[in-house]
């Protein structure tokens, strides 16, 4: 039976999804504008007999998941930028250790404590690592209520088959946003695999370890990196996931991702309307790995990128793009939790194509 669509909070269906692709431990500390969800979980987890806890601190909520993602449960943190912050010695230790995790950045303005209005001045720390060390986070970029629902069961899926943490990184307004979405079942990844290694207790076999802790540098610590680095690599082949309209013969492609890209969309369907120039969207949905081939294999010369931040995805746009002949780069900015508006992206790309 097909489902109908409903009406649902960007907050509330990060959790609904989360509930029903099995999440069975939430740990979280409140902070605007992400508190909608932490809300969510502390009753729907209860409701389903699953353990829900409100730390003390960011710092305890990334500790304790660390801990719950070692003992083989499906474990969830989320917050908002500078509680992001404080997790990201936690998140390091979590990757080193390879665990399973999945971590919301709803983010809000910054630097510092900023505002309350979303923006993505977090995507440096997403897709670089943000704690210290060699390591990656797979981060989704989602667009709108019906994808924050969709890559967070996706993302349980994905920290289980790479044991990494998967970040869903999304902002204040998608966040806040109300629209339909229509629910499905959780379908999880065929052969998902069995978690030999997890803190399940060692009677009847031998003992796991799990810790980050390499006391010897030429011979295991060394070892430890080009192992994750190995993952790293195959997750860049097998994660590519992007949006292209008009991109293929387009002579002009917006890039954007999240909730800039939602203006984007309206002003390609204007130019397309009312323009002789094809003008095309690209939108990366896997921030990390970022779709750097496809966009790369693109024929046309003329990029603009579109970021809510002043700009830091353009970083990977433009390395994606190294070595091609007469490619220009143009940038629309918005920072500190401004939108970018329709009338600015037409003037910047009416100068592009005068």
């Amino acid at each position: 039976m097909k489902q109908k669509k409903q009406l649902i909070k960007g907050n509330h269906a990060i959790g609904k999804a989360a509930i029903e692709a099995g999440c069975n431990f939430y740990a979280g500390y409140p902070i605007t504008p992400q508190n909608e969800l932490t809300e969510y979980m502390a009753k729907h987890m209860r409701l389903n007999k699953r353990p829900f806890v409100q730390a003390e601190s960011e710092v305890s909520a990334i500790n304790m998941v660390f801990g719950a993602g070692a003992g083989d449960a499906r474990a969830m943190t989320s917050s908002s930028s500078p509680g992001v912050s404080l997790k990201q010695e936690g998140i390091s230790y979590i990757a080193g250790a390879e665990l399973p995790c999945v971590i919301v950045n709803m983010v809000r303005g910054g630097p510092g404590l900023g505002n309350i209005a979303g923006a993505q001045s977090d995507y440096f720390q997403s897709t670089r690592g943000g704690g210290h060390g060699d390591y990656r986070l797979i981060v989704f970029g989602p667009n709108s209520v019906q994808e924050l629902y969709d890559f967070t069961m996706k993302a349980f899926d994905y920290a289980d088959k790479y044991r990494m943490p998967v970040m869903i990184l999304g902002d204040g307004y998608l966040g806040q946003m109300m629209e339909s979405y229509i629910p499905h079942k959780y379908e999880p990844i065929k052969n998902l695999p069995k978690k030999k290694w997890a803190l399940t207790g060692c009677k009847g076999r031998k003992k796991n370890i799990v810790k980050t802790l390499y006391l010897t540098p030429e011979n295991a610590l060394e070892e430890h990196n080009l192992k994750l680095n190995e993952k790293y690599k195959k997750i860049q082949k097998e994660i590519q996931m992007y949006e292209k309209a008009n991109a293929d013969d387009g002579e002009i492609i917006v890039v954007s991702y999240g909730t800039a890209s939602r203006v984007v969309k309206n002003v390609i369907e204007f130019f397309n309307k009312n323009s002789k120039k094809k003008i095309g969207m690209f939108r990366p949905i896997s921030l990390w790995p970022f779709p750097a081939t496809a966009l790369r294999n693109l024929k046309c010369k003329k990029f603009l990128v579109v970021e809510m931040s002043m700009g830091q995805m353009i970083e990977d746009v433009k390395l994606a793009l190294f070595g091609k002949k007469d490619v220009t780069v143009n940038l629309i900015k918005r920072p500190g939790g401004m939108i970018p508006t329709e009338d600015e992206i037409k003037d910047k790309i009416e100068k592009m194509i005068g």
